[in-house]
């Protein structure tokens, strides 16, 4: 039986209008989505800021086009929030640089736009500070390890693909790659224990 709290049971719900449910959602998949959009994003445009930026739109944009998703297995909704995120990067890095035209970009209620809509986050400031810090925390642990156990961690823990998938990805056996994520776990452990 699937759980009340279960990205399939709420994706349930929030289809019959339960806004509750879809706000759990989203809050459940964030802190992996914005480790995605980090890895996606070059270097020059990692800032946090960016990155939360790129989250917000893409949960807009999921919020928007839900009713177009097809739950297919457990990872599925974060595959799909991941193929909206790249095509925001996409859409970012196409007009970086060109004078927006105007009604691109949704401008969020605020004291110069008061009637814009209200941001998806209504979190309070030291909520939002400290996500943001765990989130860097993660990251770091993810910077500090060898790219290949960085790669294993995002294909499995984050993207949530099968060792199978992940063999076929990455051209090795199912073996090779199960003992692969085993050592990045073990390493990624490592490097918490030490932060803490």
């Amino acid at each position: 039986m699937e759980s009340p709290t279960s990205t399939f049971a709420l994706l349930e719900k929030a289809r019959t209008g339960d806004q509750e449910a879809m706000s759990q959602v989203f809050e459940q998949h964030r802190r992996r989505l914005a480790v995605l959009v980090h890895f996606k994003l070059s270097p020059r445009a990692r800032g946090f800021s960016e990155v939360e930026d790129v989250v917000q739109e893409t949960l807009l944009r999921a919020f928007r086009d839900v009713g177009r998703f097809t739950y297919q297995s457990p990872g599925s909704f974060l595959r799909w929030l991941s193929s909206i995120a790249d095509h925001v990067i996409i859409d970012r890095v196409r007009y970086q640089g060109r004078e927006r035209r105007a009604g691109e970009r949704v401008p969020f209620r605020s004291e110069s736009n008061p009637l814009g809509p209200e941001p998806a986050d209504t979190r309070t400031p030291s909520r939002l500070f400290a996500q943001q810090e765990a989130v860097e925390r993660l990251l770091a642990r993810l910077e500090a390890l060898p790219e290949n156990y960085r790669e294993a961690i995002l294909l499995a823990k984050i993207q949530g693909l099968t060792t199978q998938e992940m063999a076929e990805r990455l051209g090795k056996s199912r073996e090779a790659v199960a003992l692969l994520v085993f050592r990045a776990v073990k390493r990624f452990r490592e490097l918490q224990g030490s932060q803490a």
